[in-house]
């Protein structure tokens, strides 16, 4: 399956970015426009056997931050725009090219950071056993209003049970929550709860 998922991922990746080549331009354009950072957020997470790459959206975040120089809460400074870009996911669109240099596959398991690799079971961190994905199960399953364990569970479910054809129905169930904007936030949130282990509950 691996060598026909590479294939498929690489020509379905090359054809959204050349048909959408004139809205990320756009996109672009305007956040370069309206100067509130940089236009790309660039990020390490991890891949395939653990390994570490950078992860690449467009920002949706400014930077400002407190007296001590760190960074203000998400909520503080998460513009308008970028919410905007969240909850049409469009702000995904850059992991296209991770696609395309096989960091990535269309489907498969959130890329996580770097240092939760240390927290997770010895269950959980089968979902390293497949390349991550732009989509995947656990996100039409309820994305950001599920568990981490919920999560975890559906991400480690399609490493055992991963096929081309489970790969087209999560690609068309994605659809629906992009279209109808569900389960952008967690309940009450604009940002995820970070994940502390297996002793809590997110």
């Amino acid at each position: 399956m691996r060598v026909g998922k590479r294939i498929f991922d690489f020509l379905v990746a090359l054809v959204l970015l050349v048909l959408l080549s004139p809205l990320m331009a756009a996109l672009v354009i305007l956040l370069w426009y309206k100067k509130e950072g940089p236009v790309f957020f660039m990020q390490t997470r991890t891949g395939r056997a653990g390994r570490p790459f950078t992860l690449l959206k467009f920002r949706t975040m400014s930077g400002p931050r407190d007296e001590r120089g760190n960074l203000l809460r998400d909520e503080q400074r998460l513009t308008p725009f970028g919410s905007w870009l969240r909850q049409s996911s469009l702000d995904e669109l850059p992991q296209l090219f991770c696609v395309l240099t096989g960091e990535m596959s269309l489907v498969g398991p959130r890329p996580l950071l770097p240092e939760y690799l240390p927290l997770y079971s010895e269950e959980q961190n089968r979902r390293h056993e497949v390349l991550p994905g732009i989509t995947g199960l656990a996100q039409v399953k309820g994305r950001n209003r599920l568990s981490w364990e919920e999560k975890f569970r559906y991400d480690t479910w399609y490493v055992r049970h991963g096929s081309f054809l489970l790969d087209l129905k999560i690609l068309f169930w994605t659809f629906r929550p992009l279209i109808s904007k569900e389960h952008v936030y967690p309940k009450g949130r604009l940002s995820v709860v970070p994940f502390n282990g297996n002793r809590q509950s997110a």
